[in-house]
């Protein structure tokens, strides 16, 4: 079976450039891979991704720290949960997946746990491939076969041209070959429901999984050895069970945000596009002085939105480069589409006051009503307006 594609030599070598010598890379997970494909306009979040720049390390440096990620409380406390979940070869994690997928299989009395050891991600990945095969041909090929639980499988999906490498939870093969991604979470699941967000955070990371599987899945039928093996689109969500530590599972259908998923991570520039017009020297090391490490990132186009802020560790930076240019995008998406090509807070406030832009032009009508209503609004007893020139509170957008 062939591999997935990797970057060429070239491409691998300026990547590194780019991160800094003896500066490891971090692995691109699918958390930060969905969080990515939410602003797929984003070039500096792609370059710094792709070259597996530590986001966290480099807004430090920058002076614009952020808290973002997991306490060592928490992932201590969701590794315990997973450990409870997994044990006796995952007796009871494959019986919430027979009761919640697949109550019509036979029970899963016994199961196969492969053993995925290998060196390096690419290693790691084809052991996780071979698994997969096997264990699907011996379903599909006249033999018999139970159920199958992956531990933490390495799975790789093509971003922008090169590999991400993805580590879901558990993948298990059911007795008729299909395969399904189970992701267990440490947040409640309370009265057999839990928060709707954090379960929305984690379909868009399942997601993420199903668009990896469904590569193996590809790279099988290539082979022409075996019918396509089914990638279920119905994940398995596994939590703890109101406030003990017992598990509660749900099967949460990802279509939706497998769709979305594909198709931003397909409008992503390659990175070697990217890199290409970044000025020669361009270096993220953190070590790097802070007006030279600033001018190399400020060197790559930001698109910042206050929906970074929970996704990405540099969004406090790019927020204060986004407020000091002006820019509208920092007051969110939707007002950024409202205003269509005024781009800068000054570009609307000139627009609204008549000193610039086509009255005809429907955006700008509507800014000069909204700017009238407001003088009118403010009109003081004495019949004196407060100056329109005076902005609204950040944050206050008349629509």
């Amino acid at each position: 079976m062939p591999p997935p594609r990797t970057p060429g030599t070239a491409l691998r070598q300026r990547l590194a450039e780019l991160r800094g010598p003896d500066v490891p890379a971090k692995a691109l997970d699918a958390r930060a891979l969905a969080a990515l494909a939410a602003n797929p306009g984003c070039k500096r979040r792609a370059i710094l991704d792709g070259a597996g720049v530590n986001k966290a390390t480099l807004a430090s440096a920058l002076g614009s720290p952020s808290g973002f990620g997991q306490s060592q409380f928490a992932l201590a406390r969701g590794n315990t949960f997973e450990a409870r979940v997994k044990a006796d070869g995952g007796a009871e994690l494959l019986r919430l997946v027979h009761e919640k997928l697949d109550p019509g299989a036979a029970a899963p009395a016994e199961s196969e746990v492969p053993d995925l050891t290998a060196s390096g991600p690419e290693g790691r990945t084809a052991r996780t491939a071979l698994a997969l095969r096997d264990a699907h041909l011996a379903r599909t090929e006249g033999g018999t076969g139970g159920w199958v639980l992956l531990d933490h499988p390495m799975l790789a999906l093509d971003v922008a041209g090169s590999p991400a490498f993805l580590e879901p939870d558990a993948v298990v093969v059911h007795p008729d070959g299909s395969w399904t991604v189970v992701e267990i979470k440490s947040f409640p699941m309370l009265d057999g429901s839990a928060d709707p967000a954090k379960v929305g955070a984690a379909a868009r990371q399942a997601a993420v999984y199903v668009l990896a599987l469904e590569e193996v899945a590809a790279r099988l039928t290539l082979d022409g050895t075996a019918p396509a093996p089914t990638v279920n689109h119905r994940v398995l969500l596994v939590c703890p069970k109101d406030f003990s530590n017992l598990p509660a599972a749900s099967a949460v259908d990802v279509r939706k945000q497998r769709a979305v998923t594909g198709r931003q991570l397909s409008r992503l520039t390659r990175i070697e596009d990217i890199a290409d017009t970044l000025p020669e020297g361009t270096c993220f090391a953190p070590d790097l002085p802070a007006a030279e490490l600033t001018a190399a990132v400020e060197s790559v186009p930001a698109e910042y939105a206050p929906e970074c802020l929970s996704a990405c560790e540099l969004a406090f930076h790019c927020r204060g480069r986004s407020r000091a240019r002006g820019a509208v995008t920092s007051l969110g998406r939707s007002v950024r589409a409202d205003l269509g090509a005024l781009t800068t807070v000054d570009d609307v406030l000139a627009a609204a006051h008549g000193r610039s832009g086509d009255p005809a032009d429907p955006t700008v009508a509507a800014l000069r009503r909204a700017a009238a209503l407001r003088a009118e609004a403010l009109r003081t007893p004495s019949g004196s307006a407060v100056s329109p020139e005076l902005p609204a509170p950040e944050g206050a957008v008349c629509r």
